[in-house]
């Protein structure tokens, strides 16, 4: 076959637009349960702004998927929702028309088999075929030789193939290259590339640490079960870093079902968060240590964490949540331990003041955690920022004042974004008369924290989420 001919886009999508669906005799289900889950989420993100975190493993659950199956679901679940761009450009490569004049219900298909022909090991036919017969169940016969031209195009090239005709030149424009690489919306990258003030080989790192899936971590309850015990009954490696970390191989199944976290001995969370969370308890104080305060605690993690050191301390937490369902997220997760839980808002709470230590685990873009959110890296906009960093400056003027004289605030945000990070706290302190600490002390053993005072951790160097952490001392 020629070059040309090999180049050329599909007939059959070149007749026009699928004719829309109707009702008539259709194939019988086609019995696909790992992909017929992966495509129902992939549409529950599309219609509702469904999380896949959160539906994924509902679905499987209700659908009694285990194994191999639900394996192979959180695969082409997560590696599609996460490059949803990158997908995106190769599908529009082999049309005739904008994507947005294609079915989203047909779309959705599309991503799902274009991830499993770039992205995944499945022999091609597997791939086509089931993709064909899962959208003719959805959408109808009439759209099958459409999704089959489309697919047998996109299975002319490999990723790397797609990537040299269809990325930015890199000399001429590094972070379009970059993004499109990594499947990142150029924003974001761009913002990496601002956070590390670095548009080569770092900034290359992390866009492909970004764009990989992630280790599960968990964290040992402290008091009740210790990391080394944790990881020997999980199978896990304890945490570089975190003295209650473990990370489980990524696709190592639904940490939910582990004994230690059925029995609350432990639970699911990112050695990052664990790292603020207990620096957040370190930062030296004088006088009382007692009154700690977690302002924006929903949905627990940071707040167990919290409660179970106070328990060795003697201090109490006072955790506050905005809504109602989350704060019974929280009111669960620290369950008999010496936390109590307020549903406020935290710019706004009403809580008596003078706590020794305050935390301010912001509301934020999440742009440090999109290894583990996969559709949040299209679903956020830049404009998203100004109104988070409005929302960041009153909880963080709240908490100051809710924080005694010598007392310590915290502020963590999951993202290296500097207008939320640097920009937002360095200024709000100089407006408080603030005196800033130096983060990186209270982060002992962990490498590459730069030039200080605050801590940024990064997914290409710490193997965490992308966390941020500003400490901040009262003056007396």
């Amino acid at each position: 076959m020629s070059d040309d001919r090999r180049e050329r886009k599909p007939s059959r999508p070149q007749r026009g637009r699928p004719a829309p669906r109707k009702e008539g005799p259709r194939r019988p289900p086609v019995q696909d349960p790992a992909r017929r889950v992966a495509l129902d989420v992939l549409r529950a993100i599309r219609e509702r702004d469904a999380y896949a975190n959160l539906a994924l493993p509902e679905m499987l659950r209700n659908r009694r998927i285990s194994g191999r199956d639900a394996a192979l679901a959180t695969e082409l679940t997560y590696g599609a929702a996460r490059a949803v761009g990158l997908l995106d450009a190769v599908i529009g490569a082999c049309l005739d028309r904008p994507l947005s004049k294609v079915d989203p219900i047909v779309l959705d298909g599309l991503r799902l088999g274009a991830y499993q022909l770039l992205r995944t090991r499945i022999p091609q036919h597997a791939a086509v075929a089931s993709t064909v017969d899962l959208v003719r169940e959805d959408a109808g016969t009439h759209v099958a030789g459409f999704v089959n031209a489309v697919l047998r195009t996109v299975s002319e090239k490999d990723e790397a193939a797609w990537l040299e005709q269809l990325a930015p030149d890199r000399e001429s424009d590094v972070i379009g290259h970059l993004a499109l690489r990594t499947a990142h919306p150029r924003w974001i990258a761009r913002s990496f590339a601002e956070a590390l003030g670095d548009k080569g080989p770092e900034l290359e790192a992390a866009l492909a640490a970004d764009d990989a899936r992630p280790e599960v971590h968990l964290v040992a309850r402290p008091g009740e079960i210790s990391a080394d015990e944790l990881a020997a009954i999980t199978g896990g490696d304890v945490a570089p870093y975190s003295p209650y970390g473990v990370r489980l191989e990524s696709g190592a199944g639904d940490p939910g079902d582990l004994e230690p976290i059925r029995e609350r001995l432990a639970a699911v969370q990112d050695e990052g968060s664990q790292l603020c969370a207990v620096a957040a308890t370190k930062a030296p104080l004088t006088g009382s240590d007692e009154r700690w305060l977690d302002l924006c605690a929903g949905p627990g993690g940071k707040a167990a964490l919290l409660g179970a050191l106070a328990v060795s301390t003697g201090a109490h937490v006072d955790a506050v949540e905005k809504a109602p369902h989350r704060a019974k997220l929280v009111e669960k997760a620290t369950d008999g331990l010496p936390v109590t839980v307020h549903v406020a808002d935290g710019r706004e709470s009403e809580l008596e003041g003078g706590y020794d230590r305050v935390l301010v685990d912001a509301p934020c873009s999440g742009l440090g955690s999109l290894r583990r959110r996969p559709e949040a890296r299209w679903r956020r906009q830049p404009s998203d920022v100004a109104d988070l960093t409005k929302l960041q400056g009153e909880l963080v003027r709240a908490a100051f004042a809710l924080t005694r004289p010598g007392g310590i605030l915290t502020y963590v945000v999951c993202s290296p974004h500097l207008a939320e990070t640097e920009g937002l706290i360095g200024e709000t302190a100089r407006k408080l008369g603030a005196e800033v600490l130096d983060a990186r002390e209270l982060f002992p053993g962990v490498p590459q924290l730069g030039d200080g005072p605050y801590v940024q951790l990064w997914p290409h160097r710490h193997g965490t989420d992308a966390m941020f952490c500003a400490v901040l001392r009262k003056p007396v």
